[in-house]
């Protein structure tokens, strides 16, 4: 039925998750109020529900209307410029937000209204495979089996706990109208877990409204394009939300595993901080004028480098939000997946790769925050670093931005962000009066050279994926995208014809069709739609590029979220979420788009 496809237990559209988010955690709720993803103390430790990636024996948190005829929300909303969420019902709202500092991190969840309510806790933690036990103490409900300390303070209520499979779930029944008309829960992880000094209704109460000040007072000072508005700040939020406080690291994602392909295999774990992921988000956020997130994305990028020996063309792809390598890449066997598609992996193997174009988009940030207060000592330092680490690598072949487990090639887009490096380090020694050093003038010219007259395809009559093959690729956009071609090089407006030709389905982009070793097939990605969308305006088709932009924005759920892929023909959306590179997306659009004459 249509109520089961959206509501059901296991089957509610990815797109329809909402995230709550506190800098240091992330949990994600179902349209119904339904914890189903936390993981603490870090957003890449083992969460502590996990429902998300298959069923209820992997941890969850409900709240819900007792009488079968209110099970359905009425709706669900953020409080404006605020990760705070409320979900209503008639005769219930539930108002969820995540608050606390480090180490502690506590799930406010806040019931009002006048129905009888029904409660489940069921804690597992490590991905449910250590058994969770449950003991009330007064008002509190502690958990037993987490290697941090967790502890449901529930004031007035009465739990029946039950035994699952050797795992403990609490349930409760609350007559809110009994109760006064509110009822707080708290859940309390880290730290002593134990409560807080004051516990009542109104200390709550506060509590969240503390909470929710700091996230307004952060959105209403950032400076938001007229378009789109709304949606915008939506996604500031939620890149700031992905923003781990602590180390300043910046995650691709706040999931694992949820699939590009409904039942497929394509899941993999985004919990972690890419350089270029991280560094675009950094960069779409200094855009809107918030450079907190930048300044510490670059002090971690540093503290990186450091650990390198004075060698940053060894730099990884990828690292733990504290700046560490990853672990091998594992798999959970005893979760079935999300909609069932397994595996359910821990990790990702492409730490291990070679991604050549990671420099590229560091470079990048740095002049964005230049551009807002100045070329530092340290920012030239990091420069040269990048630029020296492009100069020993560029010409080898790597994996590719995509990360296909393949053997490496020389791809476009990465000899693009070489190129790109090394052009913004001259621009800014130039606009900072800096000695212009020759050998960089020499190399820029040079991988520029070898960029565009290799990685031409004359029988395609485009730039594609990589050199010698016919495969057409959207990060080919960066062609024209990065600065290297004008607008009207006849090169460029080749490649966007070929990529709209073949990779633009209705509303989303592919990233490609090409076999990247991986049985079945992805959707769409709406980093790469976004793309698009920017070819569209820089070759003068600003009505393709406002219909497109439009379409994007459709693809949201009804919170203003976006996953990372789409499929248009399900009209669903995929892979994991939220997703950096979606919500950066929607940024970098919007703001061009604003820019717009009002008559366009």
């Amino acid at each position: 039925s249509r109520r089961r496809w959206l509501y059901g237990e296991h089957a509610v559209p990815i797109e329809r998750h909402t995230m709550l988010g506190n800098g240091r955690s992330i949990a994600l709720l179902t349209p119904s109020a339904k914890v189903t993803w936390l993981c603490h103390p870090r957003p890449d430790s083992p969460p502590v529900f996990a429902a998300l990636l298959g069923d209820d024996s992997a941890g969850y948190f409900s709240v819900a209307p007792e009488r079968r005829g209110d099970q359905m929300p009425l709706g669900q909303r953020y409080r404006q410029g605020t990760m705070t969420v409320e979900t209503r019902w008639s005769g219930l709202t539930v108002t969820d937000t995540l608050q606390g500092e480090e180490p502690d991190t506590v799930l406010l969840r806040v019931l009002s209204g006048s129905v009888p309510v029904k409660l489940s806790f069921a804690p597992r933690p490590e991905f449910g495979q250590v058994p969770a036990q449950l003991e009330p103490v007064g008002d509190e409900l502690r958990v037993f089996g987490s290697n941090v300390p967790i502890t449901l303070v529930a004031p007035g209520v009465t739990w029946k706990i039950v035994d699952d499979s050797g795992h403990h779930t609490a349930h409760a029944s609350v007559d809110l109208a009994a109760a006064g008309g509110t009822v707080t829960l708290e859940v309390r992880m880290g730290g002593t877990a134990g409560p807080p000094a004051g516990n009542t209704v109104s200390h709550v109460l506060a509590r969240q409204s503390d909470a929710e000040r700091e996230w307004r007072d952060w959105a209403h000072s950032l400076k938001l394009p007229r378009r789109d508005k709304d949606l915008v700040q939506r996604s500031a939020l939620t890149l700031r939300a992905l923003w781990y406080q602590p180390t300043g690291a910046i995650i691709a994602a706040g999931t694992s595993s949820l699939p590009e392909e409904m039942g497929g295999v394509r899941n993999w774990d985004y919990r972690y901080c890419w350089l270029r992921d991280a560094a675009m988000s950094a960069q779409a956020l200094v855009k809107l004028g918030s450079g907190e997130e930048a300044e510490a994305m670059l002090a971690w990028t540093r503290r990186i480098i450091e650990g390198t020996a004075g060698h940053p063309e060894r730099l990884h792809p990828l690292y733990t939000v504290d700046g560490y390598e990853l672990g091998a890449e594992a798999v959970i066997e005893t979760l079935p997946g999300y909609a069932g598609s397994r595996p359910v992996r821990v990790g990702n193997a492409a730490n291990r790769q070679v991604q050549l174009d990671v420099f590229g988009p560091v470079a990048s940030l740095i002049a964005a925050v230049a551009e807002r207060r100045g070329y530092t000592e340290a920012d030239a330092r990091l420069m040269d670093a990048m630029v020296a680490a492009v100069e020993r690598r560029w010409h080898e072949p790597d994996h590719g931005l995509w990360e296909a487990r393949m053997p490496p090639r020389h791809h476009v887009y990465s000899k693009v962000m070489c190129w790109l490096t090394v052009d913004r380090a001259l621009r800014l020694s130039q606009r900072y009066g800096l000695p212009v050093r020759p050998e960089w003038t020499e190399l820029r010219e040079t991988i520029a050279g070898n960029v565009l007259e290799r990685g031409w395809h004359k029988e395609v009559g485009a730039y594609t994926v990589a050199y010698d093959t016919k495969e057409l690729d959207a990060s080919s956009l960066w062609i024209g995208l990065s600065g290297l071609l004008a607008d009207d090089d006849p090169r460029f407006l080749a490649t966007v014809l070929a990529v709209e030709a073949e990779l633009r389905s209705g509303p989303v982009v592919y990233r490609y069709l090409w076999n990247d070793g991986q049985p079945g097939r992805e959707g769409g990605f709406h980093l790469c739609t976004a793309w698009l969308v920017e070819a569209y305006l820089r070759t003068g088709r600003h009505d393709d590029a406002e219909r497109l932009f439009e379409q994007m924005l459709e693809c949201a759920g009804p919170t203003g979220l976006l996953p990372e892929q789409f499929d248009p023909e399900s009209e669903r959306g995929l892979g994991n979420h939220p997703q950096a590179y979606s919500h950066l997306g929607v940024i970098r659009c919007a703001t061009l788009l604003d820019k717009l004459p009002a008559a366009l």
